[in-house]
């Protein structure tokens, strides 16, 4: 008995290959696609991986896609703004409902992946230079 195939949908910006000539030139296809090639070659017949764009009608993210998809790949950077809430709404409701969502890069900046966090998910680091002190106000706590 085979074991079913995975429904992959890769969701990304695809921003940067049209902006940057030397993202273009490493991602000719799109990092998109090169996302969903990695999956394949991976997974193999395991999985069935479409992809789907900021440029796509409704961002690739329609109802009927969402409804066919059991795991969604979400690779954002710098356009999280550009994606409406009306589609954040309709992924939210489909990751609730059991579809998996694995969000890669900068998308913990991702208008879905802050909804569902219910935090900022803003990032903080520090410098090589800079000092940090720790305190221990209860040691025995």
């Amino acid at each position: 008995m085979s074991a079913r195939s995975v429904n992959v949908l890769v969701w990304g910006e695809n921003r940067h290959e049209q902006t940057e000539p030397a993202v273009a030139e490493i991602y000719p296809d799109g990092m998109h696609n090169a996302v969903r090639r990695g999956i394949e070659h991976w997974l193999g017949e395991r999985a069935s991986v479409t992809t789907a764009t900021l440029d796509d009608p409704e961002h690739g993210l329609t109802e009927e896609v969402l409804a066919g998809t059991d795991v969604l790949t979400w690779w954002g950077h710098a356009a999280h703004g550009e994606v409406p809430d009306e589609v954040v709404e309709r992924v939210h409701r489909h990751v609730l409902a059991g579809m998996g969502l694995v969000v890669l890069h900068s998308g913990h900046f991702s208008k879905i992946f802050i909804r569902l966090m219910g935090t900022t998910c803003t990032l903080r680091w520090r410098n090589a230079n800079d000092r940090e002190l720790v305190w221990t106000v209860n040691p025995d706590g």
